[in-house]
């Protein structure tokens, strides 16, 4: 532990509660097999870079225009960041401040859109696999904006791009918006952007679930096609916690203003020193093994789960999530989430296209493959996982059943430890 947190002894010492807190949950991490497809492992130089003195450093504004002194050191990592970013990507304009997804999304609607009036922003519907940020009217987007939802096709479970199209000309959205949470297939991101152009819309894609292996060319970049793009940087990325936009030049004004003044204050230095670092990892070839492998890991995944009897949606994946139908298991989603929590495996609930169970108690699960591929995992450690849930889940109430998978979970994840030493 007192390699992942700077001056863990007088932590322990001057706050034994959080530091207790902070150690079960890295026992946690050591024993849980880890498919939440929106969560990963940070490397210890990007803890290192989090918990850094760059934490204690207010430097509202930007690089060369701070409205605080002392930002001498601070600007270096920001540039650092913003140069990675449009390198690694391919991009004209990169904003690294957004303290969050959401944020990100946020300034989005603040460069493009007026609030309360008739733009109309079209996107995928949050329970086809959608986001909270998307339009959902419990979420300011859905609030304050005018959404018109697309959803997938009811045979195929994949997005049926000629009905995109037909909605487009039909509302003439102001922004088209693809990129999803719960979506495992490719994107024809040239089709948007041809869709895009024939009804003059600005192309957004949020692309925070897939980003990482777009930067390992496991999956398409949107970046050649989109006018902006969002993203979080702690999923397949395996940064900190945090976000970035990248955009066409012709947007970079109307991006940076939105982030800051108008949703945001002063940019935390030390996460956006941490994406700097993870930025620079996932230039190396190193990373590009770990998006393939992430790739390879969730196809592997879902075939198991087939053969465990569960029905994977939209027949595959293409990326490093897997969204999975319950229903031939006669177990729902909220129970299924429970009984895989219990035995060591952390995955969560989720709703289906076109479920017919509420959202509290979902006809599906959505695993995913980014943690266990940094850590090394394959195609055959997928599969024993697949198995794994499989025995669990039908037969829900046996604890003998359980206590044997937990020991499974248990032999696995000792195999591929959680930062060592």
């Amino acid at each position: 532990m007192k390699d992942y947190v700077a001056d863990w002894e007088t932590l322990k010492r001057t706050d034994p509660e959080v530091a207790e807190a902070m150690a079960a949950e890295l026992r946690r991490e050591r024993s849980t097999l880890r498919l939440i497809a929106s969560e990963n492992y940070a490397s210890p130089a990007v803890l290192a870079a989090l918990g850094s003195t760059m934490n204690n450093k207010y430097a509202e504004g930007y690089p060369g225009r701070r409205y605080y002194g002392g930002c001498e050191f601070v600007d270096v990592t920001e540039r650092l960041a913003v140069e990675r970013a449009k390198a690694l990507f391919g991009a004209e304009h990169a904003n690294v401040q957004p303290h969050a997804g959401a944020q990100a999304n946020m300034a989005v609607f603040g460069a493009f859109l007026e609030p309360r009036s008739d733009d109309t922003v079209l996107a995928l519907v949050l329970a086809h696999g959608g986001h909270l940020t998307h339009g959902s009217p419990v979420n300011v987007s859905g609030m304050w904006f005018r959404f018109v939802g697309y959803e997938v096709d009811r045979d195929t479970e994949q997005l049926d791009m000629d009905r995109v199209a037909d909605l487009a000309r039909t509302h003439r959205p102001k922004v088209i918006l693809a990129g999803f949470t719960a979506y495992p297939r490719v994107i024809d991101f040239a089709a948007f952007r041809r869709i895009a152009d024939e009804v003059g819309a600005i192309l957004w894609v949020d692309a925070s679930h897939f980003i990482g292996l777009c930067a390992g060319g496991a999956y398409p970049s949107p970046v050649p096609y989109a006018d902006v793009v969002t993203f979080t940087t702690h999923k397949t990325l395996r940064g900190p916690r945090g976000a970035i936009i990248l955009c066409r030049e012709e947007h970079a004004k109307a991006i940076d203003r939105a982030v800051f003044p108008m949703m945001q204050g002063g940019p935390l230095e030390h996460v956006i020193a941490a994406k700097a670092v993870a930025l620079k990892e996932a230039m190396s070839p190193e990373f590009s093994e770990y998006a393939a492998r992430t790739v390879r890991a969730a196809r592997a995944l879902a075939e198991g789960l087939a053969e465990e009897g569960l029905r994977i949606v939209s027949g595959g994946t293409d990326s490093h999530l897997v969204l999975a139908d319950l229903g031939p298991l006669g177990i729902g989603g909220k129970q299924a989430e429970s009984v895989c929590d219990e035995i060591g495996v952390a995955l969560n609930k989720n709703g289906i296209p076109f479920d017919p169970k509420p959202p509290m108690d979902p006809s599906g699960i959505r695993v995913g493959t980014p943690g266990p591929a940094t850590l090394g995992m394959e195609e055959a450690e997928m599969k024993e996982a697949a198995s794994i849930i499989g025995e669990a889940l039908r037969h829900p109430s046996d604890e003998t059943v359980k206590r044997r998978c937990r020991a499974r979970v248990a032999e696995l994840v000792a195999r591929f430890p959680v930062y060592p030493g």
